[in-house]
This record gives structure tokens, C-alpha cells and sequence, in this order.
């Protein structure tokens, strides 16, 4: 039988005593390598092109993601028509709503409740008649740019589909007890056209 003559450490707790047992070769030269890459790592992702960072990697994905998405559904225009046919599209809405959870929560609220921008669930509305005004107002601002104008930062289809989202919000449970009413009460949104 083979003895063993590992070396006991000069210490122990509670008796026991431990083998003194160096790291194997391949662990200590993968931690040597960590340290090592660390500085390629921060020069390459942390100075010199943004588009090398992961936010950067992540919109550029979302945007190719978006172009196969969109494939599906050609461009769409922003009028009344096309924003109504998406009101009640749950799997374009969920587009619509990811846009505006992005965009326009800081102003508007989560649920449309109304911050500093107004209540979207009311009936009362600043700067739309009708509802492909919503539109207009996501494409070009409103109010000397108190709304800032996204007609330059989103897709065509992202303006018709967070308006279609900003539409659904009407009426919603979720914006009881938001920011008070403004602007005039405007009529119910038109139904859907059915096809035949």
C-alpha cells in the first residue's frame, strides 16, 4: 500500500487538520490568463467606436429584428384606416406598447397615467380631434417640443404602432387616479372596418 506523504498545514480548525494541496497547473494559468485579457477587454470595449458596446449590440439586434418583423407587414401609413385595423392587434400592439414602455414613460407614465406629459386614458385629449392625429403628434411633437418629435428616431411602423398602443390606453382601468384631465373631450375612436 502506497503511504502518503502529503503535507499536512500547520494549522487546523476544530482537530482537523488539511492537506496543503496546491491549485492545479490549468487553473492557475486560466486566472494568470483573466488577468491578463482584462486590459484587451477595457481598451476594445470601453474606448475608441461606440457601436462596441452592448447596448450598441442590442439596438443594432432590436433594429434587425424589427426589419423581419416589419417584413411581414410592409410600411404602414399613419392614417386612420390602419391605426384602427392595429387598436385590436395583440401581436402588433406588443410592439406598439415595447415602443412606448421605451420612449414615453418618463412623461406619460407606465400605464398612460399621465407625469408630466398628459392622461392617456381619459376622453380628454391636447393636440388630437382624431385619432390619427396621435400620429402626427408622435411624428412631428407637440406644444414647442414639450412633446419632442420622434418622426427621425422611430420607424414608420413603431409611429403607427405605438399610436395604435397610445389608442388602446383610452379608457383603460390601469390610468384611474393619473393626472387630471386637459385639453377638450373628443369623440369615441371609430370602429374597425370589417372587410369582405
Amino acid at each position: 500500500m502506497a503511504e502518503n506523504r502529503d503535507e499536512l498545514t500547520d494549522h487546523s480548525y476544530d482537530g482537523i487538520q488539511e492537506y496543503d494541496n496546491p491549485l492545479p497547473g490549468w487553473w492557475t494559468w486560466l486566472f494568470v490568463g483573466t488577468i491578463a485579457f482584462c486590459p484587451v477587454y477595457w481598451v476594445y470595449f470601453h474606448s475608441g467606436d461606440p457601436s462596441r458596446t452592448v447596448l450598441a449590440g442590442y439596438q443594432q439586434s432590436v433594429a434587425a429584428n424589427l426589419k423581419l418583423q416589419f417584413a411581414e407587414i410592409g410600411e404602414l401609413q399613419p392614417d386612420r384606416k390602419t391605426i384602427v385595423r392595429y387598436l385590436d392587434d395583440p401581436k402588433w400592439l406588443v410592439v406598439g406598447e415595447s415602443t412606448f414602455q421605451t420612449h414615453c414613460t418618463s412623461c406619460h407614465g407606465s400605464h398612460g397615467e399621465g407625469k408630466v406629459g398628459p392622461n392617456l386614458t381619459d376622453d380628454y385629449w391636447k393636440n388630437v380631434k382624431n385619432i390619427e392625429d396621435i400620429a402626427g403628434v408622435v411624428k412631428n411633437g407637440a406644444a414647442n417640443n414639450a412633446m419632442p418629435a420622434w418622426g427621425n428616431r422611430l420607424h414608420p411602423n413603431e409611429i403607427v404602432l405605438v399610436s395604435a398602443y397610445v389608442a388602446s390606453l383610452r379608457g383603460s382601468a390601469a390610468g384611474k387616479g393619473g393626472k387630471a384631465p386637459e385639453g377638450n373631450q373628443i369623440p369615441p375612436w371609430p370602429k374597425p372596418e370589417t372587410e369582405n
